[in-house]
This record gives C-alpha cells, sequence and structure tokens, in this order.
C-alpha cells in the first residue's frame, strides 16, 4: 500500500450558504506502476523526444511553436498565449457546493480521481458536522473547485473518519450505453425465474467477504520485479550515464570555431595569391605557419616561439617582441571558445590570416598551442 503524505496539494475552503470550512486537499492516490525507460541497445545510451517538424523531419526550437485547435480535418485555429490565459478560470480557492444529491445518482464511470479532505486552522469543528450530516442523508456534495488553471466538476462525500473529494468526468466526457446491445432491467422483463435467482443468490453468499486491499495484487509487477531483483543478484546489469544538457542557442554572441574560420581563411589566400595554405590537423595537432608569415623577418625568432608553444611551455619567458605567442601558450587567447574544445589558435593568428596580413618582426607565428 503507498504510504500517506501530510503535504497539502491545495489550500482553500469548502462554501455553500453562509457555511466557510478552511481546508486543504491531499493527494488519495500514488501511481506504482513500473516505469520502463527507453536505452539505444547499442550503446546504452538513454533515449529521448525532440520537437520535429512531421513534414521536413528537422527539429525546431520552443519558440517557433504555436498552439492550434483542428475545427475540420487540416484546417485549424491558432490561438496567441495570451488568448488562452484569457480563457483560464478566475481561481477562487473555494469548493463551491452546488447541490446535494443521493450518492447513488452518480455512476461510478464518471468518478476520475479522488482527494483526502483535512480541515485547517479552526475548522474542525464544522468539517465534522458537514461529515457527518452527509453520511445520515445519504447524499454527497457537486461542485465545482478549479486546481492550479483547470476548473474541475468535483464530489464530496464522507468517507471513514475523512471527506473525499472526488473529481467528476464532465458529462460530455463519458460515452453512454444507449447504443450497446444490453438486457433490460427487471427480473420479469428477462424471465429469471425465483430459482435461479435464489441460486445466484447464493453463489454471491458464499464467495462474499470484507474489502482487504492488500489481498489483491499486481501479479506482472511482482513478476517483472523478481526477475529484475535475480538479474542484479547474477551480475547482469548495465551502467547507463546520462548526457550532459545540451544548450539551447540563444540571442547572445555566437561561439565559432576558430581552426574552421583559419582553414577558410587560407584557403581564399591560396586562391588570391597562389600560395598554399596551412595544413591544420584535428584535436589540437600542431599547425605549420602559412608561407606568407615564415618570409617576415626574424624567422629564428618565429621558430623558436613555435617549438615553446607546441610544448605547452607558452612563450611568456620570452621577449617582450614574443608577447603575442605567449598570450596563444597561456590559454588568454579567445581560443576557449571554439566549439570544438580541442584546437586551440590564437585571436592574433586568426586576424593575421583573414587580413592577409604577415607577421611582423619579433612577433612570429608561434601563437599556436597544441592541445
Amino acid at each position: 500500500m503507498a504510504t500517506s503524505s501530510k503535504r497539502a496539494l491545495w489550500k482553500g475552503a469548502i462554501s455553500f450558504g453562509l457555511v466557510h470550512i478552511p481546508i486543504a486537499l491531499h493527494s488519495a492516490t500514488e501511481d506504482q506502476g513500473l516505469d520502463f525507460d527507453w536505452l539505444d541497445k547499442r550503446s546504452m545510451d538513454p533515449v529521448g523526444y525532440k520537437r520535429v517538424n512531421k513534414a521536413t523531419g528537422k527539429e525546431i526550437s520552443k519558440e517557433n511553436i504555436v498552439k492550434g485547435i483542428e475545427y475540420e480535418d487540416g484546417q485549424y485555429v491558432v490561438l496567441s498565449p495570451d488568448e488562452i490565459a484569457a480563457a483560464y478560470p478566475r481561481t477562487t480557492q473555494t469548493v463551491e457546493i452546488e447541490a446535494f444529491v443521493p450518492i447513488a445518482d452518480i455512476p461510478f464511470v464518471y468518478l476520475e480521481r479522488p482527494y483526502y479532505v483535512s480541515p485547517v486552522n479552526k475548522g474542525s469543528k464544522v468539517y465534522a458536522l458537514l461529515r457527518e450530516v452527509l453520511r445520515k442523508s445519504g447524499k454527497v456534495g457537486l461542485s465545482k473547485v478549479v486546481i492550479q488553471t483547470k476548473q474541475h466538476l468535483a464530489l464530496l462525500m464522507p468517507c471513514g473518519p475523512a471527506l473525499i473529494l472526488n473529481l467528476l468526468r464532465w458529462g460530455d466526457e463519458v460515452r453512454p450505453w444507449d447504443a450497446l446491445n444490453l438486457p433490460p432491467v427487471g427480473v420479469k422483463a428477462n424471465g429469471l425465474t425465483d430459482k435461479e435467482m435464489a441460486m445466484g443468490e447464493q453463489l454471491i453468499e458464499d464467495m462474499s467477504g470484507s474489502w482487504q486491499p492488500d489481498q489483491f495484487t499486481d501479479s506482472f509487477k511482482e513478476q517483472i520485479l523478481q526477475l529484475v531483483k535475480e538479474k542484479i543478484d547474477a551480475g547482469e546489469t548495465e551502467s547507463v550515464s546520462e548526457p550532459e544538457a545540451m544548450e539551447e542557442e540563444t540571442g547572445g554572441a555566437k561561439i565559432l570555431d576558430l581552426t574552421e574560420m583559419l582553414r577558410r581563411s587560407l584557403g581564399r589566400k591560396s586562391s588570391g595569391d597562389g600560395s598554399a595554405p596551412s595544413k591544420s590537423r584535428a584535436a589540437g595537432a600542431k599547425d605549420e605557419t602559412p608561407s606568407s608569415t615564415r618570409k617576415s623577418g626574424g624567422s629564428g625568432r618565429s621558430a623558436a616561439a613555435r617549438k615553446a608553444a607546441d610544448k605547452g611551455a607558452g612563450a611568456r619567458k620570452a621577449s617582450t617582441g614574443k608577447a603575442a605567442a605567449g598570450k596563444a601558450a597561456t590559454g588568454k587567447a579567445s581560443t576557449g571558445k571554439v566549439s570544438t574544445g580541442k584546437a586551440s589558435t590564437s585571436k592574433t593568428a586568426a586576424k593575421k590570416a583573414a587580413v592577409k596580413k604577415a607577421a611582423p618582426a619579433g612577433k612570429g607565428a608561434g601563437s599556436r598551442k597544441a592541445a
């Protein structure tokens, strides 16, 4: 049996006539069903869902989703969030009883979801009065209540020491039984004899007993849980790691892959002046310096800076003329925002390659760093 909870889901009051009873609603049920998660059998990664345009198959962002009501096949009326919000019922935090009816008049098919009702503050005496009067009269209170933003039809009835607020289905949500081939109501209308009735009553009497919900269990759930336990004991388990949450694109600054920018820039330079572009390896491999850069003065000093950067020592120990290489080696350049997170190339080198300028003497191409 599920454990009880004191946590209130809703607080308000029962109101009828001049009577006002402060109350709180508590969940009376708990879902105990099995939860089967979807996993990719090739990698044991969790399987999730995306918002996909059914016509194109492409994923779309929530900003591009609107809500519509289909009034004919393929024809929709689109409603804005403001229009939908304006239709929400006014929240009163009140269970407004509109009528009292015999409990036998409410078919069980209308019952949907029960809540326990408890008195709060100093409402215990009037709460008990309503409970006992309903029990003695055999009637229940039909009411309307707004929970969150949804309006419900509800039935207020006594059950043991508690009052139960059971949400009901609206009339248009229950299908009639008129189309079913059902026998007529009554003994004589069905031609039932006294002997047949007596035998039926005796069979029911022999099988009668008290209501013990713990005697009835879900055999499927029990068998699955037993199978899970056996597999755990045998070590037949799989490790599943939740992937890191993907950050949704925002309107902020776009993070660019500087390695890709360099490759494109050098490609354009090659097609413009005939010089060969530099070779770039993925995952932080050492880039060769463009030929136009090597042609500039101070070639010996540039080679030393490249060597220092490749070894990861940085160029902070170099002279003032190597300051640009030092910044790249210590990761102060904007390469920390490279989308791959592995290749590291300085702002200085990217800018120089993009505008097709040769590096000045003393500031060679030692601004690359192996990841």
